[in-house]
């Protein structure tokens, strides 16, 4: 057992592990403190049982074959962590950390997914893995702070409230599992991402991490507080089953009969309507606001002062060394109950009405075929995913180290199908796990072999770089003169500037990430 923040914890032998899972790092967000920032670990009394993942956090069920789904599953007591580190560890070992922020849309996923124990990378020997729950939805990610009043106060940006809260955890409790707080290298895939672009941005994140990596973070999807209000708006009227609009509470006006009412309505809410809400909210965004996600973190010019990528581009961001990538064909599984992204012909063409005058012909040249599927789940999955990352790349390089990559691999059952390279296709392989059935479905018409050994090789790279903050000599630092990118594929690879043609019409098409003295483009970002 160990003792961290709140009392004492007992681990279990898992395999080649040791896990210390369901360690809470916030008091539960209950009663007074929905909707509040994360408050401090209640203590506990006696040693607390570390061998099972705390409650997901609330949200829609995902149906699985064969069973029916219930509306929705989690538990508003979800803020936990969860450690796991080599056996053989020695008393005074102090090994790197790699904190793992989960994905999903700042709507669905959890530290208990396939990704949440990094036996991959725990299990080398060489660091220790951290992964943790945050509020999601309307919970997490929907600012209703013009409803705050004195008498009932109501913060904003929770979930990124609580992944800077795990992180001062991991900082204060880790070397007690065997980890060096010196030494916390912070990653992500597509929301986990966007986590990362974003928490170099704040500034109760400073110091609580040495290295970054973002993958397929939708970097740009990060919104000024007036859409966030008017969002939060159009929840509540969803909520009360009345049309959306009307206008908020100004924030320290005098609180009217009328006004109290909604702040009421959200404390009453049971997790089953917010979802419900919430579903609503999000089917309706991508047609009302094309290329926008409507949970996502706020500028609120407090917790968060300004866009990240603004921060980023003025260096006022936290200066460590980033590695940032994408993958070749991250839109091309955004379909159905994933349609979010700008990939349709009524979306892409909102968008073209937004583009400063004379770049939509630039753009259809980078994108024959336009609005065809094809060329417009490229469109889509660049605008959400592949073009934030360059902007954020490049303007990172000027103050720190970057490492840029782009996963070109796709097995041969997912070429067949029209998916290549798609979003999300690298984590099954990074974290090991070319054994389950679904890695086994996409690997079935062949590429296994490939597919394992490219994952193998990004892990290695993954963990030389939370080590040192470096990569291997084969990968060269990015800079905005070459661009030099990592291709990950059968062969790896070193291109220069990959895609250039459609890198600068993003640069015309959107001119508030591209140049910064131009008009201002859509300002609208995709989270995955």
């Amino acid at each position: 057992m160990v003792q961290v923040t709140g009392g004492r914890v007992s681990g279990i032998r898992d395999g080649q592990l040791l896990a210390w899972r369901g360690i809470p790092y916030a008091a539960p967000p209950l009663g007074t403190l929905r909707w509040r920032a994360p408050a401090p670990v209640l203590p506990w009394d006696g040693v607390r049982d570390g061998s099972a993942f705390g409650p997901v956090a609330p949200q829609p069920a995902r149906p699985r074959v064969g069973r029916g789904a219930s509306p929705h599953l989690g538990a508003e007591d979800c803020l936990t962590v969860n450690v796991h580190a080599p056996i053989d560890i020695a008393p005074d070992d102090r090994l790197p950390v790699m904190v793992f922020i989960h994905g999903g849309g700042y709507y669905q996923g959890s530290s208990a997914d396939f990704a949440g124990q990094g036996e991959g990378f725990a299990g080398t020997g060489r660091v220790v893995f951290v992964s943790f729950n945050y509020r999601l939805g309307p919970l997490g990610y929907l600012d209703f702070g013009a409803y705050s009043t004195p008498e009932r106060p109501i913060d904003g940006n929770l979930g990124l409230r609580d992944q800077v809260a795990a992180l001062n955890w991991v900082h204060e409790n880790i070397a007690a599992m065997g980890g060096d707080p010196d030494r916390i290298t912070v990653f992500g895939e597509s929301a986990g991402g966007n986590a990362v672009t974003t928490l170099l941005a704040v500034p109760a994140a400073r110091g609580l991490f040495a290295q970054a990596i973002a993958q397929s973070a939708p970097a740009n999807a990060v919104y000024p507080a007036e859409l966030a209000a008017r969002w939060a708006s159009e929840f509540l009227g969803i909520l009360q089953g009345g049309v959306p609009g009307g206008s908020p509470v100004v924030p320290g006006a005098p609180a009217r009969p009328e006004e109290s009412r909604p702040t009421g309505r959200l404390l009453a809410a049971s997790v089953a309507e917010l979802l419900a809400a919430a579903h609503v909210l999000q089917q309706r965004t991508p047609e009302a606001y094309p290329g926008a996600y409507c949970f996502a973190p706020v500028v609120d010019g407090d917790f968060l002062p300004e866009p990240p990528i603004d921060s980023i581009r003025r260096g006022r961001a936290v200066p460590v060394p980033l590695v940032i990538g994408t993958n070749e064909r991250e839109g091309t599984v955004f379909r159905g109950r994933m349609d979010i992204l700008p990939g349709t012909a009524t979306r892409i063409e909102a968008l073209f009405r937004l583009a400063p005058s004379g770049t939509g012909q630039v753009m259809r040249r980078a994108y024959p075929g336009l609005p065809r599927w094809r060329a417009a789940a490229d469109f889509g999955g660049d605008y959400g995913f592949w073009y934030p990352s360059t902007r954020v790349a490049d303007f990172h390089s000027r103050h720190a180290p970057v490492h840029a990559y782009r996963f070109d691999l796709a097995p041969r059952l997912l070429r067949l199908v029209g998916l290549d390279a798609t979003h999300g296709v690298e984590m099954l392989t990074l974290f090991d796990r070319t054994d389950v059935p679904l890695a086994r479905t996409i690997t079935s018409l062949g590429g296994r072999e490939p597919y394992a050994r490219a994952g193998d090789r990004m892990r290695h790279e993954w963990i030389r770089f939370a080590e040192s903050g470096t990569t291997s000599g084969a990968w060269p630092a990015y800079t905005e003169q070459d661009r030099a990118t990592l291709i990950i594929d059968d062969e790896d690879r070193i291109e220069r500037d990959p895609h250039q043609d459609r890198r600068i019409a993003w640069d015309g098409f959107l001119p508030r990430l591209g140049n910064p003295t131009t008009a201002t483009g859509p300002e609208t970002g995709s989270a995955g």
